[in-house]
């Protein structure tokens, strides 16, 4: 928005702000630049909160002198905007390298700390020493004699490489939003220097205590499981490991007092002898009256951690749980490694940023965070240096465009819609990766960006991008690339899936209401059973909202399915080929003689996702942040980040299915409301011994029945079709699989009347833990079970033609068809 419209409109943006958390970005045209601000809510910048720390503007001077507000917060002046005497936004800069103000109100213009010592107070003492001048000389000594720099660093060569190792007299911060694994750096370079250089460290632990440290560390050396191991199971050869840490270990020293700040951390650092690192493990970016180290304290904290590193001479690695541009541009550090997810879960790209040059490079890793650790991934080069060695025989044109995409997708130019930058990120990473399937998905939805009018930068960087852009479509490449037409033919054979959802990939104009021919009108149904609710639902959540807030932390992990086998059991992938000449990869599971006589019994269970439509605890409005929560409150619903609680059972999957497998850096996993109330009633059973801590949500008002007339259509139609079964039956199946997809559709093409990616996991969820009840059900009563499989395949141990009890044989939704074969034999699919 410009700013003549912004100044008219100024009281309504203000109250979007203040009410409903929306952020304006607004610009403004000079004559000597551009301005570009974001007028903002105060949750964006905590810190204007503080009564005279920043200039304040009633809003009626504020749509007065609105021209200079905005040429005074672009130049990185924070203008808060208040209603009487009571702060309610603020204007902040738009670009996160812009010179961000002193954090110091009291700070004269332009005044940069002296060195000197740290006082008690982490402040440099101005008087302690004259001023020291060097000249050009001086500086070309030092650098010749001084030799290659030996600071600490990761111990990750390809990140190395790209940031240069951490240097003494720098503030490094690592930027992270949570569940990325921001924390893992700094613990990285922790253990390098200390426990393979032999170097001291200091390890400020705001949040994590010195046992969560010590556990990651152990999980890190030995490759055990760190949910395993902060439940205090270890092995014997976990237990040597751990006894010769304690031995080496002396010289990492661990400071997880309460109450920590940066002057405790500046106060401590100079009585260390040979100091060689500082890690502060971390900045939290939401406020707690807990810690010192999160909200608006933290600037502060950051200067006082970036005059500890200029005054003792060391190297000072903060992370931070976010990688927000508005508070990173005011913690100000001298080298910024932002972390981000990209398309492939197996990759992170770490965007490296010097004060002073702007992006210098980037790098990716490969998150192992089950082992509380990171491991190289091919680096990525610094725009600008050429074609990478993509990993697919690509067209040259698909080359180019990932090319000149990488300043956009690195974060180092920004400009482009967000779903364009995604897509293309995806490219880049099927290029490098070697994933031609992902490559064959990309291709239509490139092909359509690509002939579709975009407003592009005018920039270099924009105009090449422009010209990859064009030259892609004039070759005609959408998505049939060299690598994919060859990958038809590698003999490379996907595992199959059980559940009939996964076989329905959303087409163009899915989303489009079914003709009246339709034997079932799934995606209508589904829509108007939302539209009856009382509760006014929000089906669509905008799309400039969905990179913030609580959207970023659903991923299909919360699922929850299990994907469990006996322990005692072998299971074989082995290839089969369908009845429609498929080729896809099945189980053959080896069951040992000490189970006794007996067959496999498969369990295939009618239509988990609509059965669970029947009542699926969720959120119908907006997700607020309501943060730690002393316990589950039934009349919510949402996301919640939890601990994982301890499973002591052999003979069932764990009740969080696959949540488990990809923790934090801290152990935590983020689950929907349908495990909640899972775990709920397991305590109350007696099954596990407490609820695990909520430390973070984000919640609403819970409803259960949302979905309970799109489930009531669908079962009466599925009693009246499965008689009939051929092809209505058939277009019945497809049509339900398309509209429960559509709830949460991943491509921007995709123009779904829904986009809740927490009503998607939550019906999901539901199922899963559905289909895990009823298993555990049949296990207490006697029964053996062998495996549990996505939502919908269990397999028992039983005798001939005796499926358990538990289950009712049937057509109907929540029925079960019972199957039996010979052990050794190949699971066949399931046929609902």
């Amino acid at each position: 928005m410009n700013a003549t419209d912004a100044r008219r409109d100024l009281y309504a943006l203000v109250k979007r702000a203040e009410d409903d958390g929306v952020t304006t970005l607004i610009h403004r045209m000079g004559s000597k630049r551009d301005d570009r601000v974001l007028l903002a809510p105060l949750d964006r910048f905590p810190a204007a909160r503080k009564a005279g720390a920043f200039p304040s503007w009633a809003l009626s001077a504020a749509q007065k002198e609105f021209g200079t507000l905005v040429s005074q917060a672009a130049s990185g002046q924070p203008q808060v905007l208040r209603r009487s005497t009571t702060p309610i936004a603020v204007l902040l800069p738009a670009d996160p390298h812009t010179s961000g103000p002193s954090t110091d109100p009291a700070a004269p213009s332009g005044a940069a700390p002296a060195g000197g010592a740290v006082n008690s107070h982490g402040q440099p003492n101005r008087e302690s020493a004259q001023r020291r001048l060097a000249t050009l000389g001086d500086a070309i000594g030092s650098v010749l004699t001084t030799g290659p720099a030996d600071g600490p660093t990761f111990g990750l060569p390809g990140l190395d490489a790209t940031v240069g190792g951490l240097q003494p007299g720098r503030l490094t911060l690592v930027a992270a939003a949570p569940n990325v694994g921001g924390s893992l750096l700094g613990l990285a370079a922790a253990r390098t220097t200390a426990l393979a250089d032999h170097r001291t460290v200091l390890y400020a632990a705001s949040g994590p205590n010195r046992d969560d440290v010590f556990r990651r560390i152990l999980s890190a050396e030995t490759g055990g499981d760190y949910p395993r191991l902060k439940q205090g199971h270890l092995t014997a050869h976990e237990q040597d490991i751990a006894r010769q840490l304690v031995q080496a270990g002396d010289v990492l020293l661990i400071d997880d007092g309460s109450n920590l700040t940066a002057e405790d951390i500046a106060e401590t650092a100079p009585h260390m002898e040979g100091l060689a690192l500082v890690v502060v493990d971390r900045f939290q970016a939401a406020h707690s009256a807990r810690l010192p180290l999160s909200g608006n304290r933290l600037p502060d904290a950051s200067q006082t951690l970036s005059t500890l590193a200029r005054t003792l001479h060391v190297p000072v690695l903060a992370v931070v749980d976010s990688d927000d541009p508005t508070l990173l541009s005011l913690l100000d550090a001298d080298v910024l490694l932002t972390l981000t997810a990209t398309t492939d879960p197996g990759r992170v790209q770490v965007t490296v940023t010097e004060r002073d040059f702007g992006v210098i490079g980037s790098a990716y890793l490969r998150p192992d965070l089950l082992h509380a650790r990171f491991a190289d991934a091919e680096a990525a080069p610094v725009a600008g240096t050429g074609s990478e060695d993509w990993g697919l025989h690509t067209t040259p044109e698909e080359e180019e465009l990932a090319d000149a995409a990488l300043p956009y997708t690195s974060g180092a130019q920004k400009g482009l819609p967000s779903a364009l930058t995604h897509l293309l990120a995806a490219l880049r990473t099927a290029l490098a990766g070697g994933g031609q399937g992902a490559l064959g998905e990309l291709g239509p939805s490139l092909a359509e960006v690509a002939t579709a009018p975009l407003q592009l930068p005018d920039t270099d960087e924009g105009r090449r991008l422009a010209a990859a852009l064009n030259a892609y479509t004039t070759a005609g490449t959408t998505g049939q690339s060299a690598a994919v037409r060859s990958g038809a033919d590698s003999g490379h054979l996907p595992d199959d899936e059980d559940d009939a959802e996964a076989e329905v990939e959303l087409q163009p104009g899915d989303e489009e209401d079914e003709p009246e021919s339709a034997p079932f009108p799934a995606l209508k149904l589904l829509k108007d059973a939302v539209a009856r609710s009382k509760m006014h639902p929000i089906p669509v959540i905008r799309a400039e909202d969905r990179d913030s807030g609580p959207w970023p932390l659903v991923s299909e992990d919360m699922d929850g399915e299990p994907r469990w086998v006996h322990p005692d059991v072998t299971s074989t992938r082995v290839p089969y080929i369908r009845e429609n000449g498929k080729r896809v990869r099945r189980d053959q599971l080896d069951v040992p003689d000490a189970f006794g006589e007996g067959v496999l019994c498969l369990i295939d269970r009618n239509g988990s996702y609509p059965s669970a439509c029947s009542a699926v605890p969720l959120a119908p409005n907006k997700l607020l942040h309501t943060g730690s929560l002393e316990a589950f409150d039934k009349a919510s619903a949402g996301i919640y980040l939890i601990d994982i609680p301890e499973w002591p059972r052999t003979d069932m999957p764990h009740p969080l299915g696959r949540i488990i497998d990809r923790p934090d850096e801290q152990g935590r996993v983020w689950v929907t409301t349908p495990h909640i109330k899972q775990l709920v009633k397991l305590v109350r059973e007696g099954h596990l011994a407490a609820m695990p801590a909520i430390h973070d949500s984000w919640t609403g008002k819970a409803n259960e029945s949302l979905f309970k007339p799109f489930y009531e259509a669908a079962r009466k139609a599925r009693i009246e079709l499965v008689q009939a079964g051929g092809e209505p039956y058939k277009a019945y199946k497809t049509r339900l699989s398309i509209a429960l997809r559509l709830l949460w559709p991943k491509r921007a093409e995709q123009r779904s009347p829904f986009w809740r990616p927490d009503w998607r996991m939550s019906m999901v969820a539901e199922a899963s833990v559905r289909h895990w009840t009823v298993a555990f059900k049949a296990v207490q009563e006697g029964h053996t079970l062998i495996a549990l499989r996505n939502v919908d395949a269990a397999v028992f141990w039983t005798p001939p033609g005796t499926p358990p009890g538990t289950y009712r044989i049937g057509t109907g939704f929540g029925e079960v068809k019972a199957k039996f074969i010979q052990p050794g034999e190949m699971i066949p699919e399931g046929d609902d």
